[in-house]
């Protein structure tokens, strides 16, 4: 029996993906939506696939007609979107929408858009309640994009129930981002030691997708206007998470430790390295969803890296994630800085 129609924007990004699959085995009817209408092989047949631009005027209410039962929306941001959304309350019986555990602050009103600024890392608790203060809402950033996008929404509450799922740092397949390469290209490359930027102790909360998805699917379930955590059962530090990876590819690399910051340039740092530890409390989740996580960090981990290993057979990382060096820029495989610090660490000992 059918739980319902079951509409999913961004069907074919990392989230969008596991978030169809789970739906569809859940017994929706899922209409997969993305620009280019393209479809996952691990999809079943029952799914329906179409082309859209969600930022077209008209488009998305006219391909809805006479609406769904619950609309799940991976890619909005901001007052536009929001507007969009909350526009559809008479023929969308429920929203499960993607935000970021970006939009936190700490008590001296610092955030994610600090974290690089002289003395501007935050210092959450640990670990962050979804009652921890949020910066601002506003147009300047991704975060404060979200946080406008998530109080627009929950004003709407009364006609539509949505819940929003405050997202960690996603891994697993399909990522354009992914942080895992950051290892996994080294020890393909022959790297044979690794810098780690304080101590490696960082800890920046992962969700795998798989997370995101049963989320999605209990929040379809229990239609509801909340906002909640996202995040992994662990949060597995920087220097964990480069061992583990070397154990999925049955390779053993010397740790070089840092007390604080990069010594040098970029040197030692990851896309996880943090000054302060960045860990969200799932115990809403469990209360409200009766949520269980369907898988841990390391226990996902092989699937991740056998992604990665196929999308770098034969390509410059460049060319394989562009995405990537955007974000994080040519830094991320100095080696030659690297090399050039550890030789001056080696005599100095």
């Amino acid at each position: 029996m059918s739980n319902g129609q079951a509409w999913v924007l961004g069907a074919t990004g990392q989230i969008g993906r596991a978030a169809v699959r789970a739906l569809a085995e859940d017994g929706w009817e899922v209409t997969a939506v993305s620009r280019g209408g393209g479809r996952d092989e691990r999809w079943a047949d029952g799914v329906r696939t179409t082309a859209l631009d969600r930022d077209d005027e008209g488009a998305l209410a006219a391909a809805l007609g006479d609406g769904c039962d619950v609309l799940v929306d991976m890619v909005a941001y901001g007052e536009q979107h929001a507007r969009q959304l909350a526009g559809l309350a008479d023929r969308v019986g429920s929203a499960v929408v993607i935000s970021s555990g970006a939009v936190y602050e700490d008590a001296r009103g610092r955030g994610f858009d600090t974290q690089n600024e002289p003395d501007g890392a935050p210092q959450y608790p640990v670990p962050i309640a979804e009652t921890q203060r949020t910066v601002a809402p506003g147009d300047a950033t991704y975060a404060t994009r979200k946080v406008r996008l998530e109080r627009d929404l929950l004003a709407a509450g009364d006609t539509l129930p949505v819940t929003l799922l405050r997202a960690g740092a996603v891994h697993g397949p399909y990522c354009r981002t992914p942080r895992e390469l950051y290892f996994v290209k080294r020890l393909l490359d022959g790297r044979k030691r690794r810098v780690l930027a304080y101590n490696g102790t960082g800890r920046f909360h992962p969700v795998h997708v798989s997370n995101v998805a049963e989320l999605i699917r209990l929040a379809a379930r229990r239609p509801g206007s909340r906002v909640l955590n996202a995040a992994d059962p662990q949060a597995p530090t920087v220097a964990e998470i480069a061992s583990a990876i070397d154990e999925v590819l049955g390779r053993e690399t010397e740790t070089v430790l840092v007390e604080g910051p990069s010594p040098m340039g970029e040197v030692g740092e990851t896309p996880w390295t943090i000054a302060h530890p960045v860990v969200y409390d799932m115990t809403a989740a469990g209360k409200e969803l009766g949520y269980r996580p369907v898988t841990g960090y390391a226990e996902s981990l092989p699937e991740t890296v056998e992604w990665l290993v196929g999308q770098l057979n034969g390509r410059d990382w460049r060319d394989a994630f562009p995405a990537m060096l955007r974000t994080y820029g040519e830094g991320l495989f100095d080696y030659a800085a690297e090399d050039a610090w550890l030789e001056q660490y080696d005599l100095g000992r």
